[in-house]
């Protein structure tokens, strides 16, 4: 903000050296024998209603103006000549003081209220974006603060079984959430990740998960093209993976959760595909109360028109299809696109 506004002295300063160095070259090739005086006192004159009233708009800005600024703007315009009057070495008279006041004020005071609004405008613009900006970051932090309990809570529950039942794959899985929760708390700080980076986190809360089944790996996990060519907001896939858990039955065969990720021409395409277990269930449109509306939430702020999110729901299976345009754009070019929308 600081920095606008001295760019805003800056072209006050350039403006009026530029309108200065006009007038004394316009009345320098006159004959008059006083026109350094003359162009004195014209700027004199300029620069004392232009300010004077430009301060004054200032100090009611965003108030109401009522009589005290109607007062004061009185003065201003009744008393503007006098800096012209006080530079002239010739004889005064009412015609140079009428010319000065009918003319040279009121246009003065017309572009110190177009000034003013300029700025006031361009600051108002630039304070809104920032604040903005800082409702979507807080808003992005809030979401993601979400992430970390929630997945920590049902992994700790897994974990509490294998140790109560005594499994020696206990140690194993609190080593892949040792994984786990560094790369949630070290890596996901960042805006972006390598693709192939979220991947792995995947692969391994999968590896995770398998230790609670004894037939061959339950998941049937598919990554297609170059992961390594474009980035992505981290923690976007675990809510879904996760829900695929959830709702699907107790007794999982080889394969029955289908995931598939899939890198082409810069689109990514997500994909789970789950069972649906018999028994009653909570909403699958809210497992815990913060599952799919945390991603649609982070989906509408992080890739505004840029992302379609499809859910099917066939009875027997669940679906959830994500694709994000675009994954190739800058990440500053993004955020620009974010702070826009």
């Amino acid at each position: 903000m600081e920095r606008v506004k001295k760019i805003f002295w800056l072209i006050h300063l350039s403006v009026w050296t530029l309108f200065t160095l006009l007038v004394f070259l316009q009345l320098r090739s006159d004959t008059e024998a006083y026109w350094r005086s003359t162009a004195a006192g014209f700027i004199a004159t300029c620069l004392y209603v232009f300010y004077l009233h430009f301060y004054l708009l200032t100090q009611y800005s965003g108030k109401r103006k009522g009589r005290g600024y109607w007062l004061r703007l009185g003065g201003i315009a009744l008393s503007g000549p006098l800096p012209f009057l006080f530079f002239h070495q010739k004889a005064v008279d009412f015609g140079d003081y009428s010319m000065y006041f009918f003319t040279t004020v009121p246009i003065f005071l017309f572009l110190s209220w177009l000034a003013r609004i300029t700025e006031t405008l361009v600051l108002n613009t630039i304070r809104k974006e920032q604040l903005e900006k800082q409702a979507v970051e807080a808003e992005l932090t809030n979401l993601k603060s979400q992430i970390n309990p929630h997945f920590l809570f049902n992994t700790l529950n897994n974990i509490h079984t294998l140790v109560y039942k005594q499994a020696p794959t206990a140690p194993e899985a609190v080593m892949h959430l040792a994984s786990l929760m560094r790369y949630m708390i070290y890596e996901s700080n960042a805006a972006t990740v390598p693709l192939a980076r979220e991947m792995d986190y995947l692969q391994d809360y999968v590896s995770l998960q398998q230790l609670r089944y004894k037939n061959s790996p339950v998941v049937d996990l598919q990554i297609v093209g170059e992961t390594a060519a474009c980035s992505i907001a981290p923690l976007l896939f675990i809510h879904l993976l996760e829900n695929a858990y959830k709702h699907s039955p107790g007794r999982l065969e080889p394969g029955d959760l289908k995931v598939r990720v899939e890198v082409q021409n810069g689109d990514l395409t997500f994909s789970v595909q789950n069972p649906i277990a018999k028994k009653p269930a909570s909403s699958l449109e809210e497992p815990g109360g913060i599952g799919l509306p945390n991603v649609r939430k982070r989906l509408a702020l992080l890739y505004p028109g840029q992302h379609t999110l499809t859910i099917q729901d066939s009875g027997d299976t669940f679906t959830v299809l994500l694709t994000i345009h675009g994954l190739h754009v800058p990440t500053h070019e993004r955020q620009a696109h974010l702070l826009h929308h």
